[in-house]
Protein backbone atom coordinates (compact mmCIF):
# COMPACT_ATOMS: atom_id res chain seq x y z
CA UNK A 1 0.00 0.00 0.00
CA UNK A 2 1.26 3.82 -1.26
CA UNK A 3 1.71 6.23 1.51
CA UNK A 4 0.96 9.81 0.65
CA UNK A 5 2.86 11.50 3.66
CA UNK A 6 -0.04 14.10 3.07
CA UNK A 7 -0.83 15.56 6.61
CA UNK A 8 -4.70 16.23 5.67
CA UNK A 9 -4.75 11.71 5.16
CA UNK A 10 -5.62 9.58 8.16
CA UNK A 11 -2.47 9.18 10.24
CA UNK A 12 -0.10 6.47 9.90
CA UNK A 13 2.74 5.96 13.20
CA UNK A 14 5.19 3.29 14.08
CA UNK A 15 6.00 3.33 17.62
CA UNK A 16 9.38 2.22 17.22
CA UNK A 17 11.30 2.44 20.68
CA UNK A 18 10.27 2.16 24.33
CA UNK A 19 12.39 3.70 27.14
CA UNK A 20 11.46 3.88 31.21
CA UNK A 21 11.56 7.52 32.64
CA UNK A 22 10.63 9.01 35.72
CA UNK A 23 7.52 10.50 34.21
CA UNK A 24 6.48 6.26 32.48
CA UNK A 25 6.78 4.83 29.48
CA UNK A 26 8.14 7.26 26.66
CA UNK A 27 7.11 5.98 23.28
CA UNK A 28 8.63 7.44 20.29
CA UNK A 29 7.05 7.28 17.36
CA UNK A 30 7.93 7.96 13.44
CA UNK A 31 4.69 9.61 11.60
CA UNK A 32 4.66 8.78 7.98
CA UNK A 33 1.28 10.05 7.19
CA UNK A 34 -1.68 12.54 8.57
CA UNK A 35 -0.96 14.25 11.89
CA UNK A 36 -0.76 14.01 15.67
CA UNK A 37 -2.15 16.75 18.10
CA UNK A 38 -2.23 17.07 21.70
CA UNK A 39 -6.27 16.05 22.83
CA UNK A 40 -6.47 13.68 19.70
CA UNK A 41 -7.57 10.70 20.28
CA UNK A 42 -5.70 7.97 18.33
CA UNK A 43 -6.05 3.92 18.08
CA UNK A 44 -3.59 0.69 18.47
CA UNK A 45 -3.81 -1.25 14.82
CA UNK A 46 -2.10 -4.25 16.55
CA UNK A 47 -4.72 -4.56 19.48
CA UNK A 48 -7.68 -2.30 19.02
CA UNK A 49 -6.61 0.03 22.09
CA UNK A 50 -8.08 4.07 21.88
CA UNK A 51 -5.55 6.18 23.64
CA UNK A 52 -6.09 9.59 23.70
CA UNK A 53 -2.70 12.03 23.69
CA UNK A 54 -2.43 14.19 26.78
CA UNK A 55 1.27 15.13 25.47
CA UNK A 56 3.55 14.86 22.43
CA UNK A 57 7.45 15.99 23.40
CA UNK A 58 10.06 16.61 20.70
CA UNK A 59 13.40 15.35 21.53
CA UNK A 60 16.67 17.18 21.66
CA UNK A 61 19.28 14.70 23.59
CA UNK A 62 18.02 14.75 26.71
CA UNK A 63 15.83 17.83 26.37
CA UNK A 64 12.33 17.54 25.64
CA UNK A 65 10.56 20.32 23.67
CA UNK A 66 6.45 20.26 24.38
CA UNK A 67 4.87 20.89 20.76
CA UNK A 68 0.55 20.30 19.87
CA UNK A 69 1.14 18.72 16.87
CA UNK A 70 3.50 16.95 14.32
CA UNK A 71 3.44 16.08 10.87
CA UNK A 72 4.36 13.05 8.74
CA UNK A 73 8.16 12.86 8.63
CA UNK A 74 8.59 13.72 12.29
CA UNK A 75 9.72 11.65 15.02
CA UNK A 76 8.52 12.20 18.13
CA UNK A 77 7.98 10.90 22.09
CA UNK A 78 4.80 10.73 23.85
CA UNK A 79 4.10 9.74 27.59
CA UNK A 80 0.70 7.47 28.48
CA UNK A 81 0.59 4.99 25.87
CA UNK A 82 0.66 1.59 26.90
CA UNK A 83 1.65 -0.56 23.83
CA UNK A 84 4.70 -2.46 22.16
CA UNK A 85 7.55 -2.00 19.80
CA UNK A 86 7.02 -2.09 16.30
CA UNK A 87 3.01 -1.17 17.07
CA UNK A 88 1.22 0.95 14.20
CA UNK A 89 -1.06 3.83 15.13
CA UNK A 90 -4.23 5.47 13.25
CA UNK A 91 -6.97 7.54 14.21
CA UNK A 92 -9.46 5.40 13.30
CA UNK A 93 -10.08 6.11 9.28
CA UNK A 94 -7.07 3.65 8.39
CA UNK A 95 -6.95 -0.01 9.62
CA UNK A 96 -3.53 -0.89 7.79
CA UNK A 97 -0.29 -2.62 10.03
CA UNK A 98 3.00 -1.70 8.93
CA UNK A 99 5.57 -4.67 8.83
CA UNK A 100 7.91 -4.86 11.81
CA UNK A 101 11.27 -5.19 11.45
CA UNK A 102 12.96 -8.60 10.57
CA UNK A 103 12.91 -10.59 13.97
CA UNK A 104 15.30 -13.62 14.13
CA UNK A 105 14.49 -16.47 16.59
CA UNK A 106 16.70 -16.89 19.67
CA UNK A 107 19.54 -18.65 19.56
CA UNK A 108 20.15 -18.79 23.28
CA UNK A 109 18.31 -19.41 26.49
CA UNK A 110 19.17 -18.76 30.16
CA UNK A 111 16.72 -20.30 32.87
CA UNK A 112 16.29 -17.13 35.40
CA UNK A 113 14.65 -16.37 38.79
CA UNK A 114 14.92 -13.68 41.58
CA UNK A 115 17.23 -14.85 44.02
CA UNK A 116 14.64 -13.73 47.11
CA UNK A 117 10.56 -14.54 46.90
CA UNK A 118 9.75 -10.64 47.66
CA UNK A 119 11.53 -10.02 44.80
CA UNK A 120 8.79 -11.88 42.45
CA UNK A 121 6.73 -8.60 41.68
CA UNK A 122 9.71 -6.42 40.57
CA UNK A 123 11.28 -9.65 38.59
CA UNK A 124 7.17 -10.07 36.88
CA UNK A 125 7.30 -6.24 36.08
CA UNK A 126 10.98 -5.99 34.74
CA UNK A 127 10.15 -9.26 31.92
CA UNK A 128 7.08 -7.47 31.08
CA UNK A 129 8.57 -4.14 30.72
CA UNK A 130 11.69 -5.69 28.65
CA UNK A 131 9.80 -7.84 26.42
CA UNK A 132 7.61 -4.65 25.58
CA UNK A 133 10.54 -2.79 24.41
CA UNK A 134 12.50 -6.00 23.04
CA UNK A 135 11.29 -7.76 20.30
CA UNK A 136 14.19 -10.12 20.38
CA UNK A 137 13.31 -11.00 23.92
CA UNK A 138 11.56 -14.02 24.56
CA UNK A 139 10.23 -15.16 27.88
CA UNK A 140 8.44 -18.76 28.91
CA UNK A 141 7.88 -20.74 31.32
CA UNK A 142 9.33 -23.97 31.08
CA UNK A 143 6.04 -26.79 31.74
CA UNK A 144 8.14 -29.70 32.79
CA UNK A 145 10.62 -27.89 35.27
CA UNK A 146 8.02 -24.63 35.87
CA UNK A 147 11.06 -22.53 35.50
CA UNK A 148 11.38 -19.34 33.81
CA UNK A 149 13.50 -18.95 30.53
CA UNK A 150 15.04 -16.22 28.94
CA UNK A 151 16.05 -16.26 25.38
CA UNK A 152 17.58 -13.88 23.29
CA UNK A 153 20.42 -13.45 20.59
CA UNK A 154 23.53 -14.29 22.77
CA UNK A 155 25.08 -14.30 25.82
CA UNK A 156 26.14 -10.37 26.67
CA UNK A 157 22.54 -9.88 25.40
CA UNK A 158 20.98 -11.89 28.01
CA UNK A 159 23.64 -10.38 30.62
CA UNK A 160 22.96 -6.80 29.53
CA UNK A 161 18.64 -7.67 30.33
CA UNK A 162 19.95 -9.96 33.57
CA UNK A 163 22.37 -6.47 35.03
CA UNK A 164 19.46 -4.27 34.03
CA UNK A 165 17.34 -6.05 36.38
CA UNK A 166 19.27 -5.71 39.27
CA UNK A 167 19.93 -1.90 38.21
CA UNK A 168 16.72 -0.50 37.41
CA UNK A 169 14.15 -2.97 39.39
CA UNK A 170 16.63 -3.74 42.27
CA UNK A 171 15.86 -7.51 41.44
CA UNK A 172 19.16 -9.92 42.24
CA UNK A 173 18.73 -13.00 39.36
CA UNK A 174 20.35 -16.43 39.83
CA UNK A 175 20.82 -17.96 36.74
CA UNK A 176 21.28 -21.50 35.29
CA UNK A 177 23.50 -22.46 32.58
CA UNK A 178 22.76 -20.57 28.92
CA UNK A 179 21.50 -23.23 26.78
CA UNK A 180 22.00 -23.04 22.87
CA UNK A 181 18.75 -23.23 21.12
CA UNK A 182 19.39 -26.24 18.83
CA UNK A 183 16.76 -27.54 15.80
CA UNK A 184 16.47 -30.90 14.74
CA UNK A 185 15.45 -31.44 10.73
CA UNK A 186 15.70 -34.89 7.96
CA UNK A 187 17.73 -35.23 5.07
CA UNK A 188 15.54 -37.68 3.05
CA UNK A 189 11.71 -38.96 2.57
CA UNK A 190 9.82 -41.37 4.66
CA UNK A 191 6.85 -42.90 4.34
CA UNK A 192 4.24 -43.34 7.45
CA UNK A 193 1.54 -45.94 8.02
CA UNK A 194 0.16 -45.97 11.38
CA UNK A 195 -1.76 -47.04 13.33
CA UNK A 196 -3.43 -45.66 16.74
CA UNK A 197 -5.87 -48.13 18.45
CA UNK A 198 -6.78 -47.79 22.53
CA UNK A 199 -9.48 -49.75 23.80
CA UNK A 200 -10.09 -49.27 27.63
CA UNK A 201 -13.97 -50.26 28.25
CA UNK A 202 -16.69 -48.09 26.44
CA UNK A 203 -15.73 -45.55 23.65
CA UNK A 204 -11.49 -45.85 22.76
CA UNK A 205 -9.36 -44.43 20.33
CA UNK A 206 -9.45 -45.31 16.85
CA UNK A 207 -7.17 -43.56 13.53
CA UNK A 208 -5.19 -43.92 11.30
CA UNK A 209 -3.41 -42.24 8.87
CA UNK A 210 -0.34 -42.93 5.69
CA UNK A 211 1.26 -40.60 3.87
CA UNK A 212 5.12 -39.15 3.47
CA UNK A 213 7.57 -36.35 4.69
CA UNK A 214 10.07 -34.64 3.10
CA UNK A 215 12.87 -32.21 3.60
CA UNK A 216 12.10 -28.73 2.47
CA UNK A 217 14.66 -26.55 1.17
CA UNK A 218 15.73 -23.13 2.61
CA UNK A 219 13.97 -21.47 -0.18
CA UNK A 220 11.11 -23.08 -0.13
CA UNK A 221 10.93 -22.17 4.14
CA UNK A 222 11.27 -18.73 3.06
CA UNK A 223 8.50 -18.42 0.20
CA UNK A 224 5.96 -20.19 2.38
CA UNK A 225 7.42 -17.91 5.82
CA UNK A 226 6.79 -20.80 8.19
CA UNK A 227 9.43 -23.56 8.77
CA UNK A 228 7.09 -26.80 8.40
CA UNK A 229 4.04 -27.72 5.42
CA UNK A 230 0.98 -29.84 6.10
CA UNK A 231 -0.21 -30.91 3.01
CA UNK A 232 -3.46 -32.78 2.88
CA UNK A 233 -3.82 -34.78 -0.51
CA UNK A 234 -6.32 -37.21 0.53
CA UNK A 235 -9.18 -38.87 -1.56
CA UNK A 236 -12.31 -39.43 -0.90
CA UNK A 237 -13.15 -39.96 3.04
CA UNK A 238 -11.52 -42.26 4.77
CA UNK A 239 -10.85 -40.02 6.77
CA UNK A 240 -13.79 -37.66 7.34
CA UNK A 241 -13.35 -34.03 6.53
CA UNK A 242 -13.61 -33.32 10.39
CA UNK A 243 -10.43 -34.78 11.54
CA UNK A 244 -8.19 -33.13 9.05
CA UNK A 245 -7.12 -29.86 11.25
CA UNK A 246 -6.64 -32.68 14.14
CA UNK A 247 -4.19 -34.23 11.88
CA UNK A 248 -2.75 -30.88 10.90
CA UNK A 249 -2.74 -30.12 15.17
CA UNK A 250 -1.11 -33.80 15.36
CA UNK A 251 1.85 -32.28 13.27
CA UNK A 252 2.48 -29.74 14.90
CA UNK A 253 2.73 -31.42 18.40
CA UNK A 254 5.87 -33.53 16.73
CA UNK A 255 7.37 -30.49 15.60
CA UNK A 256 7.71 -28.85 18.98
CA UNK A 257 9.41 -31.53 20.02
CA UNK A 258 12.04 -33.52 17.94
CA UNK A 259 12.62 -37.53 17.97
CA UNK A 260 16.67 -36.74 18.58
CA UNK A 261 17.11 -34.57 21.60
CA UNK A 262 13.69 -33.42 22.06
CA UNK A 263 14.29 -29.69 20.18
CA UNK A 264 11.91 -27.86 17.75
CA UNK A 265 11.96 -29.14 14.01
CA UNK A 266 12.17 -27.14 10.91
CA UNK A 267 12.31 -27.70 7.39
CA UNK A 268 9.58 -30.79 7.02
CA UNK A 269 7.12 -30.64 4.78
CA UNK A 270 4.24 -33.30 5.55
CA UNK A 271 1.91 -35.18 2.81
CA UNK A 272 -1.16 -36.76 4.57
CA UNK A 273 -2.68 -39.52 1.62
CA UNK A 274 -5.12 -41.61 3.09
CA UNK A 275 -6.11 -43.04 6.56
CA UNK A 276 -9.16 -44.75 7.77
CA UNK A 277 -11.17 -44.00 11.06
CA UNK A 278 -14.30 -45.60 13.71
CA UNK A 279 -17.88 -44.79 13.13
CA UNK A 280 -17.75 -44.56 17.38
CA UNK A 281 -13.94 -44.54 18.73
CA UNK A 282 -12.44 -41.89 15.95
CA UNK A 283 -12.07 -38.68 17.98
CA UNK A 284 -10.36 -35.36 16.98
CA UNK A 285 -7.96 -36.22 19.68
CA UNK A 286 -7.32 -39.56 18.11
CA UNK A 287 -5.83 -38.37 15.21
CA UNK A 288 -3.99 -35.66 16.57
CA UNK A 289 -2.26 -38.30 18.88
CA UNK A 290 -2.21 -41.01 15.66
CA UNK A 291 -0.46 -38.35 13.71
CA UNK A 292 2.61 -36.59 16.12
CA UNK A 293 3.31 -40.34 17.23
CA UNK A 294 3.49 -41.82 13.23
CA UNK A 295 5.87 -38.21 12.24
CA UNK A 296 8.03 -38.70 15.57
CA UNK A 297 8.44 -42.30 14.42
CA UNK A 298 9.12 -41.58 10.92
CA UNK A 299 11.62 -39.23 11.23
CA UNK A 300 14.16 -41.43 12.42
CA UNK A 301 14.32 -43.36 9.60
CA UNK A 302 14.19 -40.22 7.43
CA UNK A 303 18.01 -39.29 8.15
CA UNK A 304 17.12 -36.82 11.11
CA UNK A 305 20.02 -34.67 11.75
CA UNK A 306 20.55 -32.10 14.39
CA UNK A 307 21.03 -28.24 13.51
CA UNK A 308 22.91 -25.58 15.91
CA UNK A 309 23.25 -21.87 15.16
CA UNK A 310 26.15 -20.32 13.26
CA UNK A 311 26.97 -17.09 14.46
CA UNK A 312 28.47 -14.23 11.70
CA UNK A 313 31.76 -12.91 13.87
CA UNK A 314 33.29 -9.88 13.42
CA UNK A 315 36.51 -9.51 15.37
CA UNK A 316 38.41 -6.01 15.21
CA UNK A 317 42.09 -5.92 16.22
CA UNK A 318 45.45 -4.26 16.25
CA UNK A 319 47.29 -6.12 13.15
CA UNK A 320 50.30 -7.67 15.44
CA UNK A 321 47.31 -10.28 17.15
CA UNK A 322 46.14 -11.25 13.80
CA UNK A 323 47.74 -15.23 13.89
CA UNK A 324 46.73 -15.66 17.57
CA UNK A 325 43.18 -14.32 17.03
CA UNK A 326 42.66 -16.42 14.18
CA UNK A 327 44.26 -19.39 15.48
CA UNK A 328 41.66 -19.09 18.67
CA UNK A 329 38.78 -18.84 15.94
CA UNK A 330 39.53 -21.77 14.46
CA UNK A 331 40.06 -23.49 17.82
CA UNK A 332 36.40 -22.80 18.14
CA UNK A 333 35.54 -24.32 14.90
CA UNK A 334 34.80 -20.68 12.99
CA UNK A 335 35.51 -20.74 9.50
CA UNK A 336 36.99 -17.38 8.62
CA UNK A 337 35.14 -15.69 5.28
CA UNK A 338 37.48 -12.52 5.07
CA UNK A 339 40.61 -10.57 6.63
CA UNK A 340 40.70 -6.75 5.67
CA UNK A 341 43.59 -4.74 6.77
CA UNK A 342 42.66 -0.71 6.99
CA UNK A 343 44.40 1.93 5.22
CA UNK A 344 47.73 2.38 7.45
CA UNK A 345 48.05 -1.61 8.17
CA UNK A 346 47.88 -0.98 11.82
CA UNK A 347 44.50 -2.55 12.53
CA UNK A 348 42.33 -5.95 10.80
CA UNK A 349 38.83 -6.56 10.78
CA UNK A 350 37.89 -10.37 10.92
CA UNK A 351 34.64 -12.14 9.69
CA UNK A 352 34.05 -15.62 10.53
CA UNK A 353 31.12 -17.77 10.80
CA UNK A 354 31.29 -19.91 14.45
CA UNK A 355 29.31 -22.51 16.53
CA UNK A 356 27.41 -20.24 18.78
CA UNK A 357 28.27 -23.07 21.45
CA UNK A 358 31.92 -22.94 20.95
CA UNK A 359 31.31 -18.62 21.73
CA UNK A 360 30.92 -18.99 25.15
CA UNK A 361 33.80 -16.72 27.00
CA UNK A 362 34.95 -15.43 23.98
CA UNK A 363 34.99 -11.85 24.61
CA UNK A 364 37.61 -13.12 28.14
CA UNK A 365 39.50 -14.83 25.76
CA UNK A 366 39.75 -12.02 22.94
CA UNK A 367 40.73 -8.98 25.44
CA UNK A 368 43.51 -11.13 26.82
CA UNK A 369 44.76 -12.49 23.74
CA UNK A 370 45.05 -8.53 22.25
CA UNK A 371 45.35 -6.88 25.61
CA UNK A 372 42.30 -5.39 25.66
CA UNK A 373 42.40 -3.60 22.58
CA UNK A 374 39.94 -6.04 20.56
CA UNK A 375 36.48 -6.15 20.09
CA UNK A 376 34.27 -8.39 18.21
CA UNK A 377 30.07 -7.94 17.18
CA UNK A 378 28.14 -11.30 16.82
CA UNK A 379 25.27 -11.51 14.55
CA UNK A 380 22.69 -14.72 13.94
CA UNK A 381 23.49 -16.37 10.74
CA UNK A 382 21.71 -19.59 10.22
CA UNK A 383 21.50 -23.54 11.87
CA UNK A 384 23.50 -25.33 9.89
CA UNK A 385 23.63 -29.82 11.02
CA UNK A 386 26.21 -30.42 13.81
CA UNK A 387 29.17 -33.20 13.63
CA UNK A 388 28.31 -36.75 14.04
CA UNK A 389 30.28 -37.12 17.25
CA UNK A 390 28.40 -33.88 18.66
CA UNK A 391 25.40 -34.72 17.70
CA UNK A 392 25.82 -38.50 19.42
CA UNK A 393 27.16 -36.14 22.50
CA UNK A 394 23.86 -34.65 22.59
CA UNK A 395 21.36 -37.54 22.25
CA UNK A 396 23.18 -39.48 25.21
CA UNK A 397 22.74 -36.20 27.42
CA UNK A 398 18.95 -36.10 26.16
CA UNK A 399 18.46 -39.75 26.91
CA UNK A 400 20.04 -39.34 30.43
CA UNK A 401 17.92 -36.25 31.22
CA UNK A 402 14.63 -38.63 29.93
CA UNK A 403 15.56 -40.97 32.80
CA UNK A 404 16.49 -39.00 35.23
CA UNK A 405 12.78 -37.26 34.96
CA UNK A 406 10.95 -40.49 34.65
CA UNK A 407 13.12 -41.82 37.74
CA UNK A 408 12.11 -38.52 39.94
CA UNK A 409 8.69 -38.74 38.55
Amino acid sequence: VQVSCSKDDPLLALAFKLEETQFGQLTYMRIYQGMLKKGNQIHNVNDGKKIKLARIVRMHSNDMEEIDEAHAGDVVAMFGIDCRSMDTFSDGDMNLAMSTMFVPEPVMSLAVKPAETKMQNNFAKALTKFTKEDPTLRVKVDSETKETVLSGMGELHLEVYIERMKREYDVEVVSGQPNVNYKETIAAKAEFDWLHKKQSGGSGQYAKVSGYIEPMTEEEIKELGKPNEFKNKCIGTNIPPEYYPSCEKGMRDAMHVGSLVGCEVEGIRVVLQDGASHAVDSSDMAFRICMANAIRETMKTAQPSVLEPVMTVEVEIPSEFQGAVTASLSKRMGMIQSSDMNDDGSGLKLEAQVPLANMFGYSTELRSLTQGKGEFTMEYFKHTPVPRQTQDELMDKYKLERLEKEAAA
